[in-house]
Formats: structure tokens, C-alpha cells, sequence
């Protein structure tokens, strides 16, 4: 069994090689040849006053690369205030100020553990490669210029992925805090070796952009359908980052999962998150998700994706799947065999002589 850490993910797994992966994947996912399992949250109170303890859970199987995978989140949770917008922000609590995310990778074939890593690398790339594979079929071939809303650790991930499928010359990005935001824009062109530019609003990032990309942890709309012109590509990251208008000026809408198996455990003292997911759920309902297309049918072709170049589409990428670790964890355990990556653990320290 191999242990990996986040150094070695990035070694192994970069951004194109997660959408070639994922395109396979969700023709599987698509023909119902693979699956993912339940995904359950369990928030309760904690130390802090002004947060939640979560314990999320999330697996799949895709039986044509031979692995099924366990994520596994162990979080504190808050949401603070600030004078524009609240977010829904995960503290660093554990020692040394880390976070708590694993992936546990199984064979198919034995049962057997494969490999434990932490989730942080591939989570980023597992959703930017999710709006990456949409944006293959619903961005206009000729995409130059990007609109980024949001430049936290997500908003790194969505601007590789679109630079990856199309030939973007110049991203806008815009975030509350101008130091932020300018600090992202010189770390991005120089990781990415192309133009990008530090907005000083929202307007300002997406104004003539063939492409936005919303990837904030905002719980009010940051994108108004008043900036929305035709043609573009648009891709969100947060059930609360678009409000209906946005997504009524759309012509083609198309969403990551239609009806995710989804679970919510909550206890005394989790109001806040109780009314978050309110929020969502009513949302989901006004814009109609489980009537949706969804990313399977693009790659499969039983939806038609953009129609024309006036087209404005939108992706709604708001629930992982535990499926998307099975196929990004194929990859990583196969490639870091093959370079002598990790550290290798004794295989019957996770495995036992007797029935469970």
C-alpha cells in the first residue's frame, strides 16, 4: 500500500490529465457502469462558538480502471460576516494549523487498500477538471479572455482548466480583498506563462470576457445578469454564487449531477448551516437541477451542448462525487508506481485475517 502526500499528487496528476481522465469517466458514469455511493455530512457543535464540527464522507467505483475510493473530510466549519457577503469558510484547527482530508484507494480485483493520500491537490484538480471537461463542449473554440470571480486555492485550479482546453490570451480575476487579488494575478501568470490582470471589481474582470468563471466561497449572487452578454461561457462553483436571472439569460444549462445522493446530519446548534442548505435547496428548485442535462449527457452526446456562437451556457458544478477520487486516483496510484513515489506501508496492517 502506498503512502502519498500532496507533493507527490502534483508530481503525478496535472490538470489535463484529470480532464482526459474524467472524459473517460463519465462515459462510464454515464452508461451506469460505474456509481457513487451516498454522500453524507454530519455537522455537530464544537470548541468554537462561531463554528461546526463536519464529517463528510464520499465514495465511488469505476470498475473500468479497477479502483473504488473513500474521501474522507474532518473539518471546523464557520461562517463569517464581512461587510459585502457571508462565506462558508474551513478552518486550518488541526496541529500546525493543517487540514484534515484523506482518500483511501481500493482494488476492485482483491479488496485490498492501494494507497492513502491527503485530498487537498486533488480536490482542486478534480473540480477544475470537471469545468474544464464542460467547457470543451459548452466554451466557443475561439475563447480568448477569462473572467475570474474568486482567487482563492479553487480559483487556481478553474484557471488552468480553461487555459488547458482553450486558447485563453488574458484573465481578469477579482476578489474583496485588492492585495489578494493582486498577489493571484502575478502567481497565475507566471504558473500558467500567460497575461493576468487584477480587476478592481466584478464588472471590471467580467466586461468583454468569452469566459467567467465563478469560484468564490460567497453565500449571496456575485455574478448579476446584467454583465452577461451573449456568447459567453459561464461555470459556478457555489449553489449561492448565481441568483435565477443569471442562470435565466442562459439559452443552454447544463449541471454536474442532476440528483447527487446526498445526506445532511445536523445537531442542536447548526442553525446557520441548517439555513444554508434551505437556501440551496430552494434554489436547486427555482432553477430546476434534477430536469437538467447533466456532464454525462454532453460527453455522451445526448444533449447538444452550445448550438451557436451567440449561445450563452452555463455549467453548474455544486456536488462532488466520490466517483470523480475513484478515476483521478487511478491515475495517481498507477503513475506513482510507475516514478517509485511514496512511501511504501505494509499491506496486512490494513487488512485483517478474520470476517468483519
Amino acid at each position: 500500500m502506498l503512502l502519498l502526500s500532496n507533493d507527490d499528487i502534483e508530481a503525478v496528476l496535472d490538470v489535463k490529465s484529470a480532464i482526459d481522465v474524467m472524459k473517460d469517466a463519465y462515459r462510464e458514469l454515464g452508461e451506469q457502469r460505474g456509481a457513487s455511493g451516498v454522500r453524507s455530512e454530519i455537522l455537530t457543535p464544537t470548541a468554537r462558538d462561531d463554528g461546526l464540527y463536519s464529517l463528510l464522507t464520499m465514495s465511488g467505483v469505476a470498475p473500468t480502471f479497477g479502483v473504488g475510493a473513500v474521501r474522507i473530510n474532518s473539518d471546523i466549519l464557520t461562517w463569517p460576516r464581512t461587510p459585502a457577503e457571508i462565506k462558508r469558510v474551513k478552518v486550518p484547527a488541526a496541529p500546525g494549523e493543517r487540514y484534515v482530508g484523506l482518500v483511501l484507494l481500493f482494488s476492485v480485483e482483491t479488496g485490498e487498500p492501494l494507497a492513502i493520500y491527503p485530498d487537498g491537490v486533488v480536490q482542486r484538480l478534480r473540480v477544475a477538471a470537471t469545468c474544464g471537461l464542460a467547457a470543451q463542449y459548452l466554451a466557443r473554440a475561439d475563447a480568448r479572455v477569462v473572467g475570474l470571480l474568486g482567487t482563492g486555492w479553487q480559483a487556481g485550479g478553474q484557471a488552468a482548466a480553461i487555459a488547458a482546453v482553450r486558447p485563453i490570451e488574458l484573465i481578469r480575476c477579482y476578489s474583496h480583498d485588492p492585495a489578494r487579488r493582486q498577489a493571484f494575478a502575478s502567481e497565475t501568470a507566471k504558473r500558467l506563462g500567460i497575461e493576468v490582470v487584477a480587476a478592481a471589481s466584478a464588472q471590471e474582470a467580467v466586461k468583454g470576457a468569452d469566459v467567467v468563471m465563478c469560484a468564490t466561497s460567497s453565500m449571496q449572487p456575485v455574478l448579476s445578469s446584467e454583465c452577461i452578454k451573449p456568447g459567453m461561457h459561464i461555470s459556478s462553483l457555489k449553489r449561492l454564487e448565481l441568483d435565477t436571472s443569471a442562470a435565466a439569460a442562459a439559452d443552454v444549462v447544463v449541471t454536474h449531477v442532476r440528483k447527487a445522493a446526498a445526506q445532511i446530519v445536523r445537531t442542536a446548534g447548526a442553525d446557520l448551516a441548517r439555513d444554508t442548505e434551505m437556501a440551496k435547496a430552494a434554489l436547486s428548485k427555482a432553477l430546476k437541477q434534477d430536469e437538467l442535462p447533466d456532464l454525462a449527457d454532453l460527453v455522451l452526446k445526448r444533449t447538444p451542448g452550445r448550438r451557436s456562437s451567440k449561445d450563452i451556457t452555463l455549467f453548474l458544478n455544486y456536488m462532488g462525487l466520490g466517483y470523480q477520487f475513484a478515476a483521478t486516483g487511478h491515475v495517481i496510484w498507477r503513475r506513482a508506481q510507475e516514478r517509485g513515489l511514496g512511501r511504501r506501508l505494509d499491506t496486512d496492517w490494513f487488512t485483517s485475517a478474520v470476517p468483519s
